[in-house]
């Protein structure tokens, strides 16, 4: 379980201190499937970094009982001067995965061929992304974190990324923060609605949506 009690998250500005989060509570359990709704500027990257434990709450806690993943697809924590294949090895280590089994998949699943011994700086945008992902799904995780809509290269590939993570580990929890109630209709089996940095809990997926078109109307 992902227990998160009383978080708040101040950042400071030129204008004074900003508070994104205000006394955030929310429980995510094995196999729950968890939305988090809100415009842009809402605060849902802030909460996924927090759950990830990339970034820390000003008061409050987070307390983890199952592997949770980085935000899937991004590529930010990669060592540039490294080689893909070397950043793979190091983030195995870091989370205690095989690497030996883990290298034949990310080079199967990225398709990145010979760029794998190349330097991530020299990647592209979308090259990045792919490696980010296949890394993510080759350190298996309790629970997966999705910052916005996974739309990672073409077509073929989006729809490849999509059986791995929504077909594959349909059995893993998922928390998704977007601002497409589609896309949180389609995947999630419980929603939440962020509104000026507090979080509206609902058990049903439909009644988050209705009020977040009537927060946003």
């Amino acid at each position: 379980m992902i227990d998160i009690r009383e978080v708040c998250k101040d950042y400071r500005t030129r204008q004074g201190r900003r508070r994104v989060l205000d006394k955030v509570n929310l429980q995510i359990g094995s196999s729950d499937k968890v939305g988090i709704l809100g415009r842009n500027g809402a605060g849902k990257s802030t909460m996924i970094r927090m759950i990830s434990g990339a970034e820390l709450p000003t008061t409050g806690s987070i307390h983890r009982s199952m592997s949770v993943s980085w935000p899937l697809a991004f590529g930010g924590a990669f060592q540039g001067s490294l080689t893909g294949m070397d950043n793979l090895r190091f983030i195995c280590r870091v989370y205690g995965a095989d690497a030996r089994v883990a290298e034949p998949f990310v080079q199967e699943f990225s398709e990145l061929g010979s760029y794998l011994r190349e330097p991530v700086k020299s990647y592209s945008a979308g090259m990045r992304a792919r490696l980010a992902f296949a890394i993510s799904m080759a350190v298996e995780f309790d629970c997966f974190l999705i910052d916005e809509i996974i739309a990672v290269g073409d077509s073929r590939f989006h729809e490849k990324c999509h059986r791995e993570l929504f077909e594959r580990r349909r059995d893993r929890s998922l928390v998704i923060v977007s601002h497409d109630a589609g896309y949180i209709r389609e995947h999630c089996n419980r929603a939440a609605v962020l509104v000026s940095g507090q979080l509206h809990r609902f058990e049903e997926v439909q009644e988050a949506l209705d009020f977040y078109h009537a927060s946003t109307a």
